[in-house]
């Protein structure tokens, strides 16, 4: 194989040629000519992995791409455009941090938290089946996780709500529905508690950790810390061979569900991207934080799904306590179904969140 060569690559890879994503109509007068598409500035592209490891490797690329602009925060994609498409964009929460967003469709709002150690991604099937429908849906990776920015502190659910409600007040969404999946559901459970239902149309729990995950005397049905700490520890050791294991019960591959290999790499490469830091602090938040408290303030209508054959956060201990704990809950129970069920049963779910969303 002939030796890399750094000035091939440069030739190759032009700055300016960056994937057309979202309407002229957001770009600031004077930035760019292209009569029909913005060009995703490098600073509104700084997570992604390729052109950050493009940037390591090629210093003189960092420079030229530092130099296009000066940097533009707010959003790249239009608030009330015409026809809205496919929209990919960042914003900068209080404390500094960027996150990272997807924009798609137009209609109602459906905003979409997802679970550890994933990021926007994993909703791109229901995304897709929803916005085709007439619905805007909005996923956004969690700070620390994903294209999104990874500070050392944060990692708590307070600020995680705060993060949400930042992006519904950046997008200025009202009547939008909260769906939540997994430590996901309690980033949407704690927005409500603190921030009230104003602009929350309703909420969906999926596979969620809320009420209480962690087994203590007076949450006896809970999960003994002993696990969490084993999910630190495995971490530290290997985390690639963990979160490459952790797929098995994820998707419930022992249990008679079947995924794609591609899913399974999918899944990795999805953890891998996110700061070691924030996936071991997260551990300690999804595990230690007790929502008993949000579920009394939680007053709009609430779709709880949850597979009875959840080996990651048991139904037993979380779906069925909640539905319990909120007024007037709907639960849904799908037979057999793994904490993965927005894979292995996306044609359900998905079926299930119009119907709720439609409702």
């Amino acid at each position: 194989m002939d030796k890399y060569n750094h000035e091939q690559a440069k030739a190759r890879f032009d700055p300016k040629e960056l994937i057309p994503l979202c309407p002229a109509s957001s770009v600031p007068a004077g930035k760019y000519d292209e009569p029909m598409f913005q060009k995703i500035a490098p600073e509104q592209y700084a997570h992604s992995s390729r052109l950050n490891y493009a940037k390591r490797q090629l210093p003189e690329l960092s420079a030229a791409a530092e130099g296009m602009h000066e940097p533009v925060h707010q959003s790249a994609c239009p608030i009330n455009p015409t026809s809205r498409g496919i929209c990919m964009s960042t914003f900068n929460a209080k404390d500094g941090t960027e996150i990272y967003y997807k924009d798609w469709g137009e209609g109602k709002p459906v905003l979409f938290s997802h679970g550890w150690p994933l990021d926007a991604d994993m909703w791109e099937y229901q995304m897709e089946y929803l916005s085709s429908r007439g619905y805007r849906t909005i996923a956004f990776d969690r700070r620390g996780f994903g294209r999104s920015s990874q500070p050392w502190t944060g990692y708590n659910y307070d600020t995680f709500a705060d993060d949400i409600a930042e992006l519904i007040e950046h997008l200025d969404l009202h009547d939008v529905t909260l769906v939540g999946f997994s430590m996901g559901g309690g980033d949407v459970t704690r927005y409500i508690a603190k921030y009230g239902s104003e602009r929350v149309a309703k909420l969906a729990l999926l596979g969620s950790v809320t009420p209480f995950f962690l087994k203590t005397d007076d949450n006896p049905e809970g999960v003994d810390k002993s696990v969490f700490d084993g999910i630190r520890e495995g971490l530290l050791k290997d985390r690639a061979q963990f979160i490459s294991d952790f797929a098995t019960p994820f998707y419930g591959l022992n249990k008679g569900q079947k995924v794609s290999e591609g899913v399974q790499a999918q899944t990795l490469n999805i953890a891998l991207l996110a700061s070691l830091k924030g996936t071991l602090d997260c551990v300690t938040a999804f595990s230690a934080t007790d929502f008993r408290p949000d579920m009394a303030k939680i007053d709009v209508p609430t779709l709880v799904i949850h597979g009875d054959g959840d080996q990651v956060v048991p139904f037993e201990a979380s779906g069925k306590r909640a539905a319990e704990l909120i007024k007037g809950a709907e639960l849904k129970v799908y037979p057999g179904a793994p904490h993965g069920f927005a894979v292995t049963h996306a044609e359900a779910l998905n079926k299930d969140l119009l119907a709720f969303v439609q409702g």
